[in-house]
C-alpha cells in the first residue's frame, strides 16, 4: 500500500448461511448451505482513480461495492480506508470520522430515495448528520449549489422524487452522495436502470465531478461498453473471484483471460472489424455449488484437467494480474 492509496481490500470473502435452522437440518437430515458470495478478493484504488468492476448478473460485484462501503462485513479479509480497516472494532472514533469521506450511489435511484421528502431535505440530510453547516440558512445555500452542480434549478428542491425522470432522480442522488464532501464514492451500476441518452449524461457529469472534486470511484457495471469511457483500470470478476485486473486500455487491446475475451466479443463490432467473435455460451454457475478447480472451466474453450482440479492464481502477465491456467501455461497465446 502506497501512500498514494485510498482504498484497499486484501483476501476480501463473504460468505451467506443460506441453511434452515437447525432443528429442521436434523428432520430433513438436510447439509448446511452456504452461498460464496466473494472469494479471495485483491485490490487497490489510488486517490483521484476510477476502478471498475465488470462481470455478468450473479458474478458477487454488488456485493464486493457493499463490503467496500462497509455495509456488509467481510467473513475473511479486509477493506481499508486510508489505512483504517471498515471492519475493527477497535477503531470506532477513527470509523465514525471516516464515514463522512465515503458515499455509494445506487443501482435504482427511485428505490434509493425517501418518495416522502422533498428534494431539499433529501440533499440536506447528510449536511446535518455530518454537522457541516452552522445554519439553516447555510444548509439551503449549499444544497442550492450542489443542484446547480449536477444541472437541476434549485427551485426542483421543493419537488417531489416522484415528479423527476430516471435520469433527474440519479442527478438527485448524486448530489446527496457530494453533499457530505466526499473522497471515496462507490457507483453500483448507476445508469443500468437508464436510457442509452441519459446514461451518457449522467458517466460525463460524474467525470466532471471527479476532475472538480478529486474525487475517487469503484465503479459496478455489466456493461464494458460503460465502464471503458469511465475507468483508468478494470478487474473482471466471475462467480466471486478477481479473474483478471488491467488497465482498460490494454484489457480492450489485448485481453488475457477467456471469460472477458468472452465479454468483449458481445459487444457489438461497430468498426466491423471482421475479426472472428465467440458468442457467450452457457450460464454462470451457481455460488452455493461452484464447479472444482477454475469456475469458469465448465464454459471456457481452453480448459484442461488441471483447469478442472486446481483454482488459478492471480499472476502477473504484462500490465495485468491473470488468474488462469491457460495463460500461464502460454495455451491461449497458441489459441488466438
Amino acid at each position: 500500500m502506497t501512500a498514494n492509496t485510498l482504498v484497499e481490500a486484501v483476501g476480501l470473502s463473504r460468505r451467506f448461511d443460506l441453511s434452515k435452522p437447525l432443528l429442521a437440518r436434523l428432520l430433513d437430515r438436510s447439509p448446511r448451505l452456504t452461498l460464496k458470495a466473494v472469494q479471495d478478493v485483491s485490490f487497490t484504488i489510488t486517490r483521484g482513480e476510477t476502478l471498475a468492476l465488470v462481470g455478468e448478473s450473479g458474478s458477487g460485484k454488488s456485493t464486493i461495492a457493499r463490503l467496500a462501503v462497509g455495509l456488509l462485513q467481510p467473513s475473511d479479509g479486509a477493506v481499508l480506508i486510508d489505512g483504517i480497516d471498515l471492519s475493527d472494532p477497535a477503531k470506532k472514533a477513527q470509523l465514525a470520522k471516516l464515514r463522512r469521506r465515503i458515499q455509494m450511489i445506487f443501482q435504482d435511484p427511485y428505490a434509493s430515495l425517501n418518495p416522502r421528502w422533498r428534494v431539499d431535505r433529501i440533499v440536506a440530510e447528510p449536511i446535518r448528520a455530518f454537522r457541516l453547516s452552522s445554519s439553516p440558512a447555510e444548509t439551503a445555500e449549499k444544497v442550492a449549489e450542489l443542484l446547480r452542480r449536477v444541472g437541476l434549478d434549485p427551485r426542483d428542491g421543493r419537488k417531489f422524487p416522484h415528479e423527476f425522470s430516471g435520469g433527474q432522480r440519479q442527478r438527485i442522488c448524486i448530489a446527496r452522495a457530494l453533499a457530505s464532501e466526499p473522497e471515496f464514492i462507490v457507483c453500483d451500476e448507476p445508469t443500468s436502470a437508464l436510457d442509452v441518452s441519459v446514461q451518457a449524461q449522467i458517466l460525463n457529469l460524474m467525470k466532471d465531478l471527479q476532475d472538480q472534486f478529486g474525487l475517487t470511484y469503484l465503479f459496478i457495471s455489466h456493461n464494458l461498453a460503460v465502464v471503458r469511457h469511465m475507468a483508468s483500470r478494470i478487474g473482471v470478476v466471475y462467480l466471486g473471484r478477481m479473474v483478471e485486473l488491467a488497465p482498460a486500455r490494454s484489457l480492450f487491446r489485448a485481453p488475457r483471460h477467456p471469460y472477458t475475451r468472452m465479454l468483449l466479443d458481445a459487444l457489438p463490432d461497430l468498426e466491423m472489424t471482421g475479426r472472428p467473435r465467440r458468442m457467450v455460451e452457457g450460464e454462470i454457475p451457481s455460488p452455493i455449488a461452484p464447479p472444482p478447480g477454475c469456475a469458469f472451466h465448465p464454459r471456457c474453450p481452453l480448459a484442461n484437467d488441471r483447469c478442472r482440479q486446481e483454482v488459478p492464481q492471480p499472476l502477473a502477465a504484462g500490465d495485468a494480474l491473470v488468474a488462469c491456467h491457460a495463460v500461464e501455461e502460454g495455451r491461449d497465446r497458441a489459441a488466438a
